[in-house]
């Protein structure tokens, strides 16, 4: 695994969670299938994964399927165990209960370790090194062969838009550099599985696109990425599927257009018939007067024309359609407020 380090770790050697030397000096992520994986397994697999501190339950019991080569979104609010499913997914912590395979393999295989990347939410370099200097440490933590590592570098730098500050000192970028260089770090050595968590939390608008094309990339040279954020912009512009969790459990997963829903909503602005002349479109969805408009609420967007053609034939002239379509922010709200 080539992770950033932990603002919960020690400082030294950038707090890596330890692997041990590379067997072989093998070139780069090994080959699908090493480990005991298979490259036809999903690359997240988990099955009521349950985790408890003592008294406190972090997870009640998390069941999930990430695809090979999809970006999914790890959706909830604080406190819902996202963190923690991520340290049982990584092998950092060990489970209460229930299943969890990545890449094929049991959550935490040292092996398998060597073939994720990872980007932790708080992180720290040593100030005194450089940008190249932090990447070189640790593609040899990483155990990659000496010859790649300054294409390695190069590449990472390039990709992250820091090729112009490679040599300067880690303790004078700005917060946003430093977490472009993170993303840098967990994109070292091509790994099949790379697991962000909140990448784009101290990033302004630039940096927070070009995040986004990074991610984009990853996906088209078929890398799984595992995003876990609270950004639900972020989600919507990169995810091909979701996963909601709330108090330490999957309330909901799916494509976005499965968790948001087809259906929609219209407002209407209509005028020249009588008062509640709307009674008998029911048949179209839910009726809401508000003010000089009406709200329609789960209809389908292909029956809103047949919906204005229907109040025209009664004698109605229609001053105004407005569609509204359900957000991701309306639906996880909704998710969050079920019982």
């Amino acid at each position: 695994m080539s992770p950033t380090s932990s603002a919960e770790q020690p400082a030294a050697v950038s707090g890596l969670v330890p692997v041990p030397p590379a067997r072989n000096s093998l070139p780069g992520p090994l080959a699908a299938g090493a480990g005991g994986s298979s490259p036809k397994s999903p690359a997240v697999h988990t099955i009521e994964l349950r985790k408890q501190y003592r008294r406190t339950v972090a997870l009640e019991g998390i069941s999930m399927t990430v695809g090979r080569g999809e970006v999914f979104g790890f959706l909830g609010p604080n406190g819902a165990g996202k963190t923690t499913a991520v340290k049982l997914l990584l092998g950092l912590v060990h489970p209460t209960g229930g299943e969890a395979m990545v890449l094929g393999a049991p959550a935490g295989d040292v092996e398998t370790r060597r073939r994720i990347g990872y980007l932790p939410e708080l992180f720290r370099f040593q100030a005194w090194l450089s940008a190249r200097e932090v990447l070189l440490l640790h593609c040899r933590l990483l155990g990659l062969p000496k010859p790649r590592w300054a294409p390695s570098v190069d590449g990472a730098l390039a990709t992250v838009g820091l090729s112009e500050r490679g040599r300067d000192k880690v303790g004078a970028f700005s917060k946003g550099m430093q977490q472009r260089l993170g993303l840098g770090v967990a994109l070292l050595g091509e790994p099949e599985l790379v697991v962000l968590d909140e990448p784009t939390s101290a990033l302004d608008p630039v940096g927070r696109h070009q995040v986004r094309e990074v991610i984009k990339g990853l996906r088209e040279r078929g890398t799984t990425v595992f995003l876990n954020t609270h950004l639900l912009e972020e989600v919507e512009h990169v995810c091909d599927r979701v996963a909601v969790i709330d108090r330490g459990r999957t309330i909901a997963t799916g494509t976005l257009a499965e968790l948001v829903g087809h259906q929609s909503s219209v407002r209407l602005q209509v005028t020249g018939l009588g008062e509640h002349w709307w009674h008998r479109f029911g048949g179209f969805g839910r009726w809401t007067p508000e003010g000089d408009w009406l709200l329609v609420e789960a209809i389908q967007p292909a029956q809103v024309p047949e919906l204005v053609s229907a109040i025209v034939g009664l004698g109605g002239q229609v001053a105004a359609v407005v569609p509204e379509h359900k957000s991701l922010e309306d639906r996880f709200l909704e998710l969050l407020a079920a019982p």
